[in-house]
């Protein structure tokens, strides 16, 4: 049945009824026109599927900044091939990512999930992993449209910016994956844009989106971010998620009822949705599912996560110590121990595992590594880690006591919204804790209600009360409470909550030692050995879907840590487990530092792959990074609006002496440039010489410096150059960044750069050369 004919068939009522999801992440099927059930699903950088926490098993990827730092286009694509996998083993429709807001400020909370702070990078970047996923029947959903650069007041604020910086910075990610992919699906924003709601935002949804560029796919909203009923359905939304409820359902039919919206403007709708289902195998023609995908970790896997990962890791300082040759190693720091893959939010995946820094080194080093914790990361309390429970199990009750189900789990920690325990009056979580001998262990319980927790044989209580907003802090921010109790081998925790629960979790671990004990015994560590290895980093508390960052600073005393085991130790390196930028006091006192982003399930392995040299990290900064607090856009909102007031110059564009600038990486040899030249609009070629002695990768940076406008990456491309080695390098100049909205688009011209980053301008061609 074709999709004109299929819409003729339905009702009213039934065809504003598929404009709803059915369920937190699905839609209604329609069978009497032959439509299943669309599964959507969470996706940057996994396949997470239905359940918030604790769901199905999925391969946890290298965050998008890292992917990012390749500046692969082929990379790009083979990510996007593995999320069609990933997705495809779950029997889901539609992969609600990438995200492609762009990193305006450091400070911006979710900016692990996007790729870069340039419009062009991320657009092409973005292109590619869209057409790895629809190539194998996958939709798409580049998001959040548009101007969605903090988290601050997400779902309230105005985003307020002048047409000329909208135009030419943040919709041209989303211009150019619309161009060159074509994506099935888009997902409109929580924010407003100037005043106006990104899900009813008629000039920029039905004017450019649909009509300028021609998008033939699906608008839906974020999640609960519709707010009015025949305002969005004529502005252009054409899905209001999740469902079932809402603004829309039986509001819908009553305004197109009462002449407030056309039933042709459903059928659009309603078209649109059809074509997504006919484009994912789930009308029409309805598709099978593979059977025979590899497991997520499986050693297919596991190859192309490490070296996702450790590709994109970026050298930013290297005195010589890097790659690694020492024959004794201290490895110091929590996340050394306790390593971050991945930020928080939505985009949080269920890995199979989760390999440290620590145990990645030591299976190559042996005996050579000595392993130190560090210093407390941490204002809140996460679920225990792997091996601290076992025989962990969760109960839901009704409202009088009787049991709704239960389930042994690998974590004790679930989320009742959206997944199975929802509408439960109460739940109990247990297990039982691990220990060879009695310890002192800090005990407690994360989320919102009324607990109990029985614990070596006493009963204890705590209310912990609901604030505002339903995503924000009942799931990423959760109230904790916590005792500290002499617990014995054998010894079960019994936690249970009452009321409208988010999120039910246990709390189990050793309790804190003070920070100067913490750094004392790192630093006379550090002086046993040859060279010192000290990880720091941030957690899903800084990186996370729902809250900005008030500072740049590393959280506790990890930058104590850090001076004071290079006061110590003969040689350091420090490796940080961060997406984002962070402030580096210490910078002059070690020897090298690698960013290692978050990366995934593969992290220890993929960072000692990285420091050995078995794999080159050879990643360029996406982002630049800003020497202090005061030199990152603020993330606040006043008075309801954010105001955009520094245009087109952010990032890159306006920065005069960054940390390190957009595009810096060093990687493990040295480079020469030679002769080049600007064929006009469409080409720069330069020669390059790799000097040193190992072989490396570069990435052939290509700017323009406008007369009177921001410099702008306007192309780029990647080279693998063996030792002594001189290759030409072709890189191919995107109209679409050298051109200026007044209006209109006209053209603009300037001086041509070729650089390592703009810290490292290597060439400087004259705009008149040809």
């Amino acid at each position: 049945m074709d999709i004109e004919k299929a819409v003729a068939r339905l009702d009213l009522a039934r065809k504003v009824r598929l404009l709803t999801g059915s369920a937190l992440f699905a839609l209604h099927a329609e069978p009497e026109i032959g439509l299943v059930s669309l599964k959507l699903s969470d996706g940057p950088t996994g396949v997470r599927g239905a359940e918030l926490r604790g769901g199905t098993i999925a391969c946890v990827l290298p965050n998008a900044t890292l992917l990012a730092q390749h500046w692969d286009v082929a990379l790009a694509r083979e990510v996007g091939e593995v999320l069609a996998d990933e997705a495809a083993a779950q029997q889901v429709h539609v992969v609600l990512g990438p995200t492609i807001n762009l990193h305006r400020t450091a400070l911006g909370g979710r900016l692990f999930e996007a790729y870069s702070e340039d419009p062009l990078l991320t657009g092409v970047i973005a292109a590619a992993y869209v057409r790895g996923l629809q190539d194998k029947g996958v939709a798409a959903t580049p998001k959040h449209y548009v101007a969605n650069e903090s988290e601050t007041e997400r779902r309230t604020a105005s985003m307020v910016l002048d047409e000329k910086t909208l135009r030419e910075v943040y919709l041209l990610p989303f211009e150019i994956v619309v161009a060159d992919s074509a994506p099935w699906a888009i997902m409109a924003a929580y924010n407003n844009v100037n005043g106006v709601p990104a899900t009813e935002h008629t000039d920029l949804v039905e004017g450019v989106l649909k009509g300028e560029w021609g998008f033939d796919g699906l608008l839906m909203s974020d999640w609960f971010a519709t707010k009015s009923t025949a305002a969005s359905a004529n502005g252009g939304l054409d899905l209001a998620m999740p469902g079932p409820g809402g603004p829309w359902e039986d509001k819908l039919v009553a305004a197109v009822q009462a002449g407030e919206v056309a039933e042709s403007v459903i059928d659009d709708h309603v078209s649109r949705l059809l074509l997504l289902a006919s484009r994912t195998g789930a009308f029409g023609s309805v598709r099978s599912w593979p059977s025979d995908l590899p497991a997520p970790d499986s050693p297919v896997r596991r190859e192309q996560l490490r070296r996702f990962a450790a590709g994109g890791m970026t050298v930013l300082k290297n005195s010589g110590v890097l790659p690694l040759q020492e024959s004794s190693v201290t490895l110091i720091g929590r996340h050394a121990v306790a390593t971050v893959a991945q930020g928080g939010g939505s985009a949080g995946v269920r890995p199979p595992h989760v390999i440290s820094i620590a145990d990645g080194l030591t299976s190559r080093l042996g005996s050579s590594v000595s392993v130190v914790d560090g210093v407390e990361v941490r204002q809140r309390y996460a679920a225990p880690a792997p091996g601290v429970l076992k025989d962990i199990r969760a109960t839901t009750y009704d409202a009088d006591g009787e049991v709704l189900a239960s389930r042994d789990m690998e974590i004790a920690e679930l989320a009742a919204y959206g997944g199975w325990a929802q509408g439960a009056a109460s739940i109990e979580v247990s297990g039982e804790v691990v220990l060879d001998e009695p310890a002192r262990m800090l005990i407690g319980v994360r989320g919102f209600g009324d607990w109990t927790v029985d614990v070596a044989g006493r009963r204890h209580a705590a209310v912990l009360a609901r604030g505002d907003g339903i995503v924000e802090e009942a799931l990423l921010k959760p109230p904790h409470w916590t005792a500290e109790v002499l617990l014995s081998p054998g010894d079960r925790i019994t936690a249970r909550v009452r009321g409208a629960v988010a999120l039910a979790g246990l709390i189990t671990q050793p309790v804190p030692r003070a920070p100067a004990d913490a750094i004392g015994a790192a630093v006379r560590a550090a002086r046993e050995a040859d060279l010192a290895v000290v990880v720091v980093g941030l957690t899903e508390e800084q990186e996370t879907e729902g809250f900005d960052k008030m500072t740049l600073a590393l959280p506790g005393e990890q930058d104590a840590l850090v001076a004071a085991v290079a006061a110590a130790a003969r040689s350091t390196v420090v490796v940080v487990n961060a997406a984002t930028p962070v402030l580096m006091p210490w910078l002059g006192q070690v020897d090298a530092v690698l960013w290692a982003g978050l990366p995934g399930q593969e992290a220890g392995d993929a960072v000692a792959a990285a420091l050995l040299g078995e794999i080159e990290p050879a990643g360029r900064l996406v982002t630049t990074f800003p020497r202090t607090d005061a030199d990152a856009l603020p993330v606040v909102p006043v008075d309801g609006e954010l105001v955009y007031s520094e245009g087109t110059a952010f990032g890159y564009r306006g920065a005069t002496d960054p940390l390190f600038w957009f595009g810096h990486g060093l990687g493990y040899t040295t480079w020469e440039y030679g002769a080049a030249s600007w064929t006009g609009a469409g080409e720069v070629t330069a020669e390059i010489t790799n000097t040193g002695s190992r072989p490396g990768r570069e990435v052939v940076q290509v700017y323009l410096r406008p007369v009177g406008e921001p410099v702008r990456l306007i192309g780029f491309a990647t080279a693998d150059v063996r030792p002594g080695e001189t290759v030409r390098v072709e890189v191919a100049c995107d109209p679409r960044a050298q051109r200026r909205w007044d209006g209109g688009w006209h053209p603009v011209t300037g001086e041509v750069l070729i650089a390592r980053g703009l810290g490292d301008v290597r060439v400087t061609l004259p705009a008149d050369q040809e």
